[in-house]
C-alpha cells in the first residue's frame, strides 16, 4: 500500500510503499476513503509531543470500508485495556494502557489501515467521506470539551479551526450564544466564525462583550488561559481542549477566585463517539473541508501550521 510516513520527528512526511497490513484477532482491515488532518498530527510531525514509535503512519480521523462494505470511522483512541480502574469507572479516555491511532498504531494517511473493531463506529448517512472525517477528532474532542464546559448560555471559543467550527454549530443549536476569539487581525477567521453562527467574533486579546459562563481553548497557546479566565463570569469554567499547549504564564489568584475553574480534556470515550455521531446529523453539523491527495499530506500539515484554510483539512488516498 501507499502511505505518508513520519520517519523522524521534525522532518517532512515521506510517501512510501509499505506491506499491506493484516488484521489480527478483534481487528478490522479498512480501505481508507478519507482521513482528517488534526493539529495533533502536526504536533507529532513537529516534535512538540513525543512519538512512541518511528516510523509511523499519521492520521486518526479515518473513514474506511471493511470487507463487508460497512463505512466506519476510527478516532484517536484506538485501544484500551478494559480492566484498569479508569476503564471500569467509565473513564477509558484515561486508561494507562491506552494506544492511539496515528501514534502508537499506524493511522490513516494510507490506502489501508487496521483498527480494533471496538473502536470503529458507524458513520451518519448523508455526509460524504470528507465531510465525515473531521467529526472523528475535532468533533468528538470538541463535544467532550463542550460537555465539560457545563450548560452556561455564554460560551467563548478560543481558536476557530476544525473543532471550533463544528462545536460552534452544536452550541448554537443548543441555544447558547457563542463568542469566537481568533489570532489578532484574523478577519477571515472572524468572518468564518460569524458564518458558523457565532454572535460575536474578535481578537483573542480583546475584551469579551459580556462575561462568559465558559470558555473552550482549542488553540495550543498557553497565554490564552489567563485571558480566558479574565473573561469569565463568577463560577465559570475554562476548558483546555488540546493534547499539547505551550507554557501557561503566571496569573493573579484574583483571576481564578470566585470559584472559577480550569480543566483539561484528554482523548475521548466510546460513549462520546456514540453520542456525538448520533447528534451531528440532527444539528446538522456542516464541516468546511479542504481536500488533499495522499501525496500532499505534508502540504496539508504545512497549510494547517500556517492557517491557510478555514475549517478542516482531509487527506484522500
Amino acid at each position: 500500500m501507499l502511505a505518508a510516513v513520519l520517519q523522524a520527528q521534525g522532518e517532512p512526511l515521506a510517501l512510501r510503499q509499505l506491506p499491506d497490513p493484516v488484521a489480527g484477532p478483534g481487528q478490522l482491515l479498512l480501505r481508507v476513503r478519507a482521513c482528517g488532518v488534526c493539529r495533533t498530527d502536526l504536533h507529532l510531525r513537529d516534535d512538540e509531543i513525543p512519538a512512541t514509535r518511528l516510523p509511523v503512519v499519521l492520521g486518526h480521523q479515518i473513514v474506511g470500508v471493511d470487507a463487508e462494505g460497512r463505512r466506519l470511522g476510527v478516532p484517536w483512541l484506538g485501544f484500551t485495556c478494559g480492566q484498569c480502574e479508569f476503564c471500569l469507572r467509565g473513564r477509558e479516555n484515561l486508561c494507562r494502557q491506552a494506544r492511539f491511532t496515528g501514534r502508537d498504531i499506524d493511522g490513516g494517511f494510507a490506502e489501508l489501515a487496521v483498527a480494533d473493531s471496538r473502536f470503529c463506529f458507524a458513520l451518519p448517512e448523508g455526509l460524504s467521506d470528507t465531510q465525515a472525517a473531521p467529526l472523528l477528532c475535532g468533533g468528538l474532542i470538541g463535544y467532550r470539551a463542550l460537555t465539560l464546559a457545563g450548560d452556561g448560555a455564554r460560551l467563548g471559543l478560543y481558536g476557530f479551526g476544525s473543532a471550533a467550527h463544528m462545536i460552534c454549530q452544536v452550541a448554537v443549536a443548543q441555544g447558547r450564544r457563542v463568542f469566537a476569539f481568533t489570532r489578532p487581525g484574523d478577519s477571515g477567521g472572524q468572518s468564518f466564525a460569524l458564518e458558523m453562527g457565532a454572535q460575536w467574533a474578535g481578537d483573542s486579546t480583546a475584551t469579551a462583550p459580556e462575561p462568559l459562563d465558559a470558555a473552550i481553548i482549542f488553540a495550543s497557546d498557553g497565554a490564552l488561559v489567563p485571558l480566558a479566565l479574565r473573561a469569565l463570569e463568577r463560577g465559570g469554567t475554562v476548558v483546555c481542549a488540546g493534547i499539547h499547549m505551550s507554557e501557561i504564564p503566571a496569573f493573579s489568584y484574583d483571576d481564578l477566585w470566585q470559584e472559577r475553574v480550569i480543566r483539561s480534556v484528554a482523548n475521548l470515550t466510546r460513549r462520546d463517539a456514540e453520542e456525538f455521531l448520533a447528534l451531528a446529523p440532527s444539528v446538522p453539523v456542516r464541516t468546511e473541508v479542504s481536500s488533499y491527495p495522499l501525496a500532499q499530506a505534508e502540504q496539508a500539515l504545512a497549510d494547517l501550521r500556517a492557517g491557510r484554510f478555514q475549517g478542516s483539512a482531509v487527506v484522500v488516498p
